[in-house]
């Protein structure tokens, strides 16, 4: 996210000269909706007129008001790259007592992978493609170019800052800025995949497993591969309370890497089947774990063939 003015880029986060205000400025130039936050790094309460959303809420909401308040209501919501509005006389008391600048992440077509301790950075490293990173007091926030739905704890101290979310500005960070990548989409599909104590989701039809006669141009034995795929449903049938399409869409991922150097076909859409069926039996909406699993396998940019 390097503004695209002609003012310098802030080298620790802030305007050159320390003001709050005109950081917000410069990233506003550049296209990016903020914020101001008080203390404890948290977006103003609403006025008066706007407590307990009495107003309805912002137009640009999930539920859209009517709500056209000049102040900073409703958190992310009120995030603007308008100038006449950041310098107003409404937000100007604000500015005095902000603490920090916020942004909207989706507002600027951005995603924000918020890794909160050295685990979760590690996991994102081993896990993810690289892309441009930006130091946090515990972590760091991984930055690509593309919007999705925001999710929080989608995997231990990890949580997705993009659409009706706000992050903190901590700096323009360092490297090149990716695209979305499929395997940060997969992580926010277990929001919507923990089904109701007993319930089943959704059931597969029994399909043929894989086997050599559908992979006849895999370089691998067949032990090799069965005993990758079993040792890979096992991990998804374990996910039993939550993230069973987020370790199938794993799964799939590294099962599909390993036959990259074959000329094919391996019979990866049979294995695919295998898992997406793993993953219905633990509680997992089949539409999601087609998805998830769809996206493992193409991860690596080959076809389910």
């Amino acid at each position: 996210m390097t503004p695209a003015c002609k003012t310098r880029r802030p080298a620790d986060g802030n305007h050159p000269d320390g003001s709050l205000l005109d950081t917000a400025l410069y990233l506003a130039a550049a296209g990016v909706p903020v914020l101001p936050l008080r203390a404890g790094k948290v977006p103003f309460g609403n006025c008066p007129a706007c407590r307990g959303n009495a107003c309805g809420g912002r137009p640009n909401m999930k539920s859209a008001g009517p709500c056209q308040c000049p102040a900073p209501c409703h958190a992310w919501a009120a995030a603007t790259t308008n100038p006449h509005v950041l310098t107003s006389s409404v937000w100007a008391a604000v500015w005095r007592e902000a603490v920090a600048v916020a942004y909207h992440p989706g507002g600027a077509g951005l995603t924000v992978v918020d890794l909160d301790n050295a685990a979760a950075v590690a996991w994102a490293r081993a896990t993810l493609p690289a892309t441009r990173r930006v130091p946090t007091t515990r972590g760091e926030h991984w930055l690509y170019r593309g919007a999705m739905p925001s999710a929080n704890a989608v995997r231990p101290g990890v949580d997705i800052k993009s659409l009706m979310q706000y992050a903190r500005w901590l700096g323009p960070g360092t490297g090149s800025m990716a695209v979305l990548p499929s395997a940060v989409r997969a992580l926010v599909v277990k929001e919507d995949t923990t089904p109701a104590p007993g319930e089943v989701a959704s059931s597969v039809p029994a399909r043929a497993p894989w086997s050599r006669e559908v992979a006849t141009g895999c370089r691998h034995t067949e032990r090799y591969v069965r005993t990758g795929l079993e040792r890979g449903l096992a991990l998804v049938r374990a996910r039993t309370e939550s993230g069973a399409a987020s370790q199938a869409f794993g799964v799939a991922r590294f099962l599909a890497a390993q036959h990259t150097a074959c000329p094919g076909p391996c019979g990866l859409a049979a294995i695919g089947e295998e898992i997406v069926t793993a993953a219905v039996s633990v509680g997992v909406p089949e539409a999601y774990a087609r998805r998830a699993v769809d996206n493992g396998l193409q991860a690596t940019g080959e076809r389910a063939a």
